[in-house]
């Protein structure tokens, strides 16, 4: 059906007349009646009986204001919601973001964009940079944050900053004692504590220990960062972590940061999201946000 002449259909029928509907519209007497017989041509049916002054609406004419009635509430509702999208006033944002990132740049970040659109719903998954990529491709989230090394031919990205891993242990154990820095050949001798499989920070680290020629050995995987940090009270692991996540307990001497000379480990931070996609205005505003300042 054509929703033009619908749309005059609609209009002279609430009016209840030609000229009364020309008038509504901006249009023509000439132009509606014209518009109004090739809708009942196109129908077969006769949906106006024409009366001395005005038009009446035949049973078939007042069937169909029913339903044009319901379509043209629906398109404004259509407009309506679309308009609300588009400024912020509704909608979703799904984020996915590995752990450092997820507990420590993410959440003032969340806040931040919370305050300035508070009709948003945000949803964040916490996981690591495998599932995180794992996750864009399957389109159940619009923005990954990443640590580590990802396929960056797959997807697009922005480099959101760069973060240091430090090899700390526990204050009792053998190497927190040494006051001489360290050469990285001597980590060798004691177990890795590391995150699980598929972790960025894991992924660092093995491809720095390997390209100083050394065999990263994993003495314990765990999949939460705050459980590594306390299993390494036991005094015999070494683990590599974001200096981000062990700032306070660097501060209170719960852990120790060990000086290794000749093994600096640096990861970068990312923001990715499906190469090509047109972002939605709520992934497109959290992205600005995150933008990092010049």
């Amino acid at each position: 059906m054509n929703l033009h002449h619908l749309k005059v259909f609609l209009a002279v029928a609430e009016a209840g007349s030609i000229s009364a509907g020309a008038e509504r519209l901006h249009i023509s007497q000439p132009a509606v009646t014209r518009e109004i017989r090739d809708l009942e041509a196109s129908l077969d049916l006769r949906l106006f009986d024409r009366l001395p002054r005005g038009v009446q609406l035949t049973e078939g004419g007042q069937r169909l204001l029913d339903y044009a009635r319901r379509i043209f509430a629906l398109e404004q509702a259509a407009e309506r919601d679309l308009r609300d999208f588009a400024q912020l006033e509704q909608g979703e944002l799904h984020l996915g973001a590995s752990a450092t990132l997820g507990a420590y740049l993410l959440p003032p970040l969340i806040s931040r964009f919370r305050a300035l659109h508070p009709q948003i719903f945000v949803s964040l998954e916490v996981s690591n940079t495998e599932a995180v990529t794992r996750q864009l491709d399957d389109g159940r989230i619009s923005l990954g944050f990443v640590e580590g090394p990802f396929a960056q031919a797959d997807y697009d990205h922005r480099l959101l900053a760069r973060d240091a891993l430090l090899p700390v242990v526990a204050p009792r154990h053998p190497l927190a004692r040494t006051a001489a820095p360290l050469q990285a050949s001597e980590l060798q001798a004691y177990p890795l504590y590391m995150r699980e499989p598929g972790s960025g920070a894991r992924a660092s680290v093995e491809q720095a220990y390997r390209a100083h020629g050394l065999e990263p050995r994993a003495g314990m995987a765990i999949g939460s960062t705050e459980a590594l940090k306390r299993l390494l009270a036991d005094g015999q692991g070494i683990a590599w972590l974001s200096q981000r996540v062990v700032e306070r307990e660097l501060a209170s001497g719960e852990l120790q940061r060990l000086t290794v000379l000749d093994l600096q480990i640096e990861r970068e931070l990312h923001v990715l999201w499906r190469p090509g996609a047109s972002l939605s205005p709520a992934p497109a505003a959290f992205l600005a946000l995150s933008e990092p300042p010049h």
